[in-house]
């Protein structure tokens, strides 16, 4: 299936009625979703790194996070709103509940975000068995049992069967990206992309896993993101540079072989994805595309709107052209932000800027 294309909207919101059938073979009605369940990491987390005790006061935390659109620090990885932040909005959903941040299911009614800063696809015990080393002690099989936690309490009636076919009729499932941190971490572990490219099968695998799981709860409609470009970040950039011609792409300036690991992900992905479709046929299962609208927009930035270094980190510091450095990284108190993060596609060095966010989500929602 190809990424979301101008359709994708009204995909989100027609849903076919089983049972009787019209003219034309199928019968469809507006979709009305009551909540979205979101999984990931910080692409995606809206809370719940600032609440977990491994990662709590961290920089997210911190100003100028949150500057242009809360005003505040929000618990995002950004300046402003994130990519799900923008579909829900496009949806009229109420924002979901951050996980930590909740406890009873009045709480969870209208959607929760189990995403965490930091988390990994893959467990830690997995990847120290490769030699690497992970440091938030949150992975994917996590979220999906508090996701399974939340559907107890939501659940709290005799008639159980039927009150969870309603929950999962009426809720969007939104798996946002998963896995960048169990490749970022590899890489820097030796600096090449064998040891990353051997986590895709794995990697792929437990995210099928989380689907299964969703579907066999009674899931309808799920976003699956893909991998963003891994070779366009300015933290890898920084510290993993490299003066061989080939080693850069010349439209992007990205790292090419890192950005090959994200492209046989995102294949290795979708294949996955067809093959769900096809064992169940009554699930819509969307692929939300992150990687060829940030590429688009660092090969062409002034094309739409951004400045002209857009592998620049907006807020940080160390100057150069990726203005990254752990030293200065933002949120601490040598960091600075730049005048207008809404030019920049980076928003840390890391994470992007809600300009960036934007052009991603209207990349799924509408086509580029």
């Amino acid at each position: 299936m190809a990424p979301f294309s101008g359709l994708l909207l009204a995909a989100l919101l027609l849903v076919a009625v089983t049972g009787e059938a019209d003219a034309g073979g199928t019968k469809y009605r507006l979709a009305r979703y009551d909540r979205v369940f979101s999984f990931g990491d910080s692409l995606t987390d809206t809370g719940n790194s600032a609440i977990l005790p491994a990662t709590a006061g961290g920089p997210f935390t911190n100003a100028p996070y949150g500057q242009t659109h809360f005003k505040r620090p929000s618990g995002r990885a950004s300046d402003g709103r994130l990519v799900l932040d923008f579909i829900v909005e496009s949806l009229r959903l109420p924002q979901p509940t951050p996980y930590l941040a909740g406890s009873t299911a009045e709480d969870f009614r209208q959607g929760v975000n189990f995403a965490v800063g930091g988390a990994t696809a893959l467990d830690m015990a997995f990847l120290q068995s490769k030699g690497i080393t992970s440091f938030v002690p949150v992975f994917l099989s996590n979220q999906t049992t508090w996701f399974n936690d939340v559907l107890h309490l939501l659940l709290a009636s005799p008639r159980n069967g039927q009150r969870q076919r309603k929950i999962m009729a009426r809720s969007l499932f939104y798996f946002g990206e998963i896995g960048f941190n169990d490749y970022s971490f590899a890489l820097k572990t030796n600096g090449t992309v064998g040891l990353a490219e051997s986590l895709v099968p794995h990697i792929v695998g437990v995210i099928r896993s989380a689907l299964i799981d969703a579907i066999a709860a009674g899931a309808r409609t799920m976003v699956v993101t893909g991998m963003i470009p891994i070779g366009c970040e300015p933290e890898l950039l920084t510290m993993l540079p490299s003066g061989a011609g080939s080693y850069y792409d010349k439209a992007s300036g990205c790292i090419t072989r890192f950005n090959q690991v994200a492209q046989l992900h995102n294949r290795e992905l979708n294949r996955m994805l067809c093959e769900l479709r096809r064992a169940h046929p009554r699930t819509s299962i969307h692929y939300g595309d992150l990687y060829h609208p940030v590429v688009t927009i660092i090969s062409s930035p002034g094309k739409y709107g951004f400045g002209g270094m857009p592998l620049a980190a907006c807020c940080g510091g160390g100057g150069g052209p990726y203005n990254f450095n752990f030293t200065f990284f933002c949120g601490t108190p040598l960091a600075r932000a730049c005048t207008d993060p809404s030019r920049s596609v980076s928003w840390d060095g890391i994470h992007y800027t809600e300009a960036a966010n934007r052009f991603i989500a209207r990349g799924m929602l509408r086509g580029l």
